[in-house]
C-alpha cells in the first residue's frame, strides 16, 4: 500500500483575523501550512493531472478562503479551510492546516502561536 501527501509549507497572507480591534484594522502577515493525504487507492504510476491533486487548485482554495473573510479565531480559519479542502477534493483522505500568527497581542518574545486542524473522511 501507497501513502502520497501534497504539501504547501509557509504560504504567507496578509490578513485582518484575530478577537481585538486592532488587529482588524491593522492586520499582519500569517502563515499557513496544509498537509493533503491522498486516497491511497490512487494510480500516481499514471503520471496524469487525474491521478492526483493539483497543488495550484489546492492553493488558491486556501487563499481564496484565507484573504477572503475575517476570522476572530485562527482555529475557525484553518477548519474552514480543511473543511473546504475535503468538500472540493474528493481524492484527499485526510487534510491537516495550520494557521501561524507571529504577531501575537500577548507580552512575550516568540515566533509565532498557531492552530492545527486535522479533518479526515
Amino acid at each position: 500500500m501507497q501513502t502520497a501527501k501534497i504539501e504547501l509549507k509557509e504560504l504567507v497572507f496578509f490578513a485582518r483575523h484575530g478577537l481585538l480591534a486592532e488587529e482588524a484594522v491593522l492586520g499582519q502577515r500569517f502563515r499557513v501550512d496544509v498537509v493533503a493525504e491522498l486516497d491511497p487507492s490512487l494510480d500516481l504510476a499514471q503520471d496524469t493531472p487525474e491521478s492526483t491533486v493539483n497543488y495550484v487548485e489546492l492553493f488558491d482554495t486556501v487563499k481564496t478562503i484565507f484573504t477572503g473573510q475575517r476570522f476572530n479565531m485562527i482555529e475557525a480559519a484553518a477548519d474552514r479551510i480543511a473543511a473546504t479542502i475535503l468538500e472540493r477534493f474528493t481524492k484527499v483522505q485526510s487534510v491537516t492546516v495550520t494557521v501561524k500568527k507571529p504577531s501575537v497581542p500577548v507580552d512575550c518574545i516568540c515566533d509565532y502561536f498557531a492552530a492545527e486542524v486535522t479533518r479526515c473522511r
